[in-house]
């Protein structure tokens, strides 16, 4: 590269350095900006509590990412010093499978698919009937799981571990940051994500959507931030690092190729 692209990199505070890291190493300049803040619940409520005390009930435990391994297995460990035997564990995302994998446990994943609908083409999901599965989540988010396993016959719970909350910036900050850094693309890994983006930047801010680049996990989130007015959007293979620099490296060739 003749010049050090800049890409602003939206991951929660202390999510960001791998991928910083791949992005120097491929020639681009990170520009770090978090959109949303990662916090704990501070206990469980009386549902998850139950999840809890009775985990051995489950067949199948699925965690929806590394988030949700970080802050539900301190949970897990405070009722289980011993994990019970005899559960299928599931990670969706690669990170999420080596942070399950590093406790000791040997998750079941979705492969390339790292995606709620590639969990669910998992033949130990296919006969769920009558079965019970726990979702271990942060608050909000998709019911895509939940909804096609009752669908089967499953009986879901959830245990409700953390939260996302917007981080707040003045009036304008986005802007001017995003002008005074050059950013030419920007990596977005949840729609959550891509909602505070876009609700950062000031109304009618019609020349950053008209010239910025969004890179997002899934055609899911691509069709979201279309509707909120971005036209240029790439969608990466998934959320991890790996494919983010790829996309980033896609559309720098792309950018060099039509001027």
């Amino acid at each position: 590269m003749a010049a050090e692209p800049s890409v602003l990199v939206t991951r929660p505070a202390g999510q960001a350095d791998a991928l910083c890291a791949k992005l120097a190493t491929a020639g681009f300049r990170p520009v770090t900006r978090p959109m949303l803040e990662l916090l704990p619940l501070e206990e469980p409520d009386s549902a998850s509590r139950q999840c809890l005390l009775h985990l051995d009930g489950f067949g199948h435990v699925i965690f929806i990412s590394a988030n949700a391994v970080r802050f539900g297995l301190d949970w897990i460990d405070g009722y289980w010093p011993q994990l019970p035997v005899g559960l299928h564990w599931y990670a969706i995302g690669e990170r999420t499978a080596a942070m399950l994998s590093a406790r000791g446990l040997a998750p079941l994943t979705p492969g390339d698919n790292m995606t709620s609908e590639g969990l669910l083409g998992l033949p130990s999901l296919q006969s769920s009937q009558g079965e019970r599965v726990l979702i271990v989540r942060g608050v909000g988010g998709r019911e895509t799981l939940r909804q096609a396993l009752e669908s089967r016959g499953a009986h879901v719970d959830s245990l409700v571990c953390y939260q996302r909350r917007p981080v707040q910036l003045a009036p304008g900050a986005l802007a001017a940051e995003l002008e005074h850094e050059a950013v030419g693309l920007a990596l977005l890994s949840s729609g959550e994500g891509l909602a505070q983006f876009t609700a950062l930047l000031p109304p009618g801010e019609t020349t950053k959507l008209r010239e910025l680049t969004l890179v997002v996990p899934s055609h899911r989130v691509a069709e979201h931030a279309r509707a909120l007015g971005w036209q240029r959007v790439l969608v990466a293979d998934n959320a991890t690092d790996e494919a983010m620099v790829e996309a980033a490296r896609a559309w720098y060739a792309a950018k060099g190729n039509s001027e």
